[in-house]
């Protein structure tokens, strides 16, 4: 993000196409997201996870070299394509291994890494900005992946034994997809987790022109609004792992809801009354994401146990549901609200009352 003006003068490219990459990184990101499960319960869960990176580091490679905005769009394409195992496929890792209080703790630690990927990745763009051209972000990316790549080689186990595994053939997907898709639990528990999530997203796909415009603050600050948000998130999930003995589920998440709902009303009534000064402008979005964050482990170990037999299936199909819409904020809300305040909050208070009422639902069918 803190290199759209560069790239528009390189790429003779306007601020809306540039968005555009994002929306079609999601959108590819989101689609894969239905093979990348099921794949991993009739493969497993490493040759997946391994694929996936070797793909998203020669793409990032391709994203180095572009010298045009649709081949920009290939390769954003590509990546989004590729990156979705590792998150699909390692949160089943984690329930293939482990369970109960356990799952959630280690849960939790991923969610910070979730959290803080997309927080801190404007703010360490921004630095680069500072000393590099826009190619040196496409480095980075193949750097890091490089690294996981070999780090996964080595060190990942395969956690799904062949005897369990499920077949690929059409016949066999069908059933499991249609046996998701008629879950109403399974919708439930998914735009609950989507929709509690996009109260953090809406800030992050919304930047370049909240933080800029908005804030009236410079390309170097978009710490301003990553770093409370990702303490945030860090903090939550901290939190979350340390009650998995303590409380069940649903008493984790209620606290979860509150939270955010006291962080929605404090964030509506700041930007209703008084001007945006960091950084009281920021911190209810950060208590924002201890909420959040606090109650996604829960929300997706629920959705993880309701097909034991094809976890797979079922984590695919809840990052699709979340993938398709963040799509969706990205491409048509954020532009819409981002240079306002009272209309971000607005915002985030439609999808935290949709997301709440998928989780009343949910409860009420126990």
């Amino acid at each position: 993000m803190p290199f759209f003006p560069m790239l528009m003068v390189s790429l003779g490219a306007t601020q809306v196409e540039l968005q555009q990459t994002l929306s079609a990184y999601l959108a590819a990101f989101g689609v894969m997201m239905l093979l990348h499960g099921p794949l991993s319960d009739a493969l497993g869960r490493r040759p997946v996870i391994l694929g996936g990176l070797v793909v998203y580091l020669v793409a990032s490679i391709g994203g180095a070299l572009a010298n045009s905005l649709s081949l920009l769009l290939l390769c954003r394409t590509l990546q989004g394509l590729s990156v979705g195992a590792g998150s699909v496929v390692g949160r089943v890792v984690i329930r293939d291994r482990l369970e109960g209080p356990a799952a959630q703790k280690l849960l939790a630690q991923v969610t910070m890494i979730f959290g803080l990927a997309p927080a801190i990745a404007p703010v360490f763009g921004g630095w680069l900005q500072n000393w590099f051209p826009w190619q040196s972000v496409f480095i980075f990316m193949a750097l890091f992946s490089g690294l996981q790549l070999v780090a996964s080689y080595f060190s990942l186990p395969e956690t799904l034994l062949r005897q369990q595994r499920t077949s690929m053939k059409p016949a066999a997907l069908a059933r499991s997809y249609s046996a998701v898709l008629k879950s109403k639990p399974f919708w439930l528990l998914s735009l609950a987790l989507s929709c509690n999530f996009i109260g953090f997203f809406l800030y992050v796909s919304s930047a370049p022109i909240f933080v800029i415009q908005y804030l009236g603050l410079n390309k170097a600050e978009f710490g301003w609004l990553f770093i409370p948000a990702t303490a945030g998130i860090i903090f939550g999930a901290y939190l979350s792992g340390k009650v998995a003995n303590r409380f069940a589920p649903a008493t984790t998440i209620g606290y979860g809801y509150l939270t955010m709902g006291v962080a929605t009303a404090l964030n509506l009534a700041y930007n209703a009354f008084l001007p945006p000064v960091v950084p009281w402008v920021i911190l209810p979005i950060m208590l924002y994401t201890i909420g959040m964050s606090f109650a996604t482990p829960s929300l997706t170990l629920l959705t993880l146990d309701l097909f034991p037999s094809t976890r797979g299936m079922a984590a695919s199909m809840q990052g699709f549901v979340q993938t398709m819409v963040m799509t969706f904020v990205s491409g048509v809300v954020a532009p819409r609200v981002a240079d306002s305040g009272l209309k971000m909050g607005l915002a985030v208070l439609s999808f935290l009352a949709l997301g709440y009422l998928a989780w009343a639902a949910y409860t009420q069918r126990e």
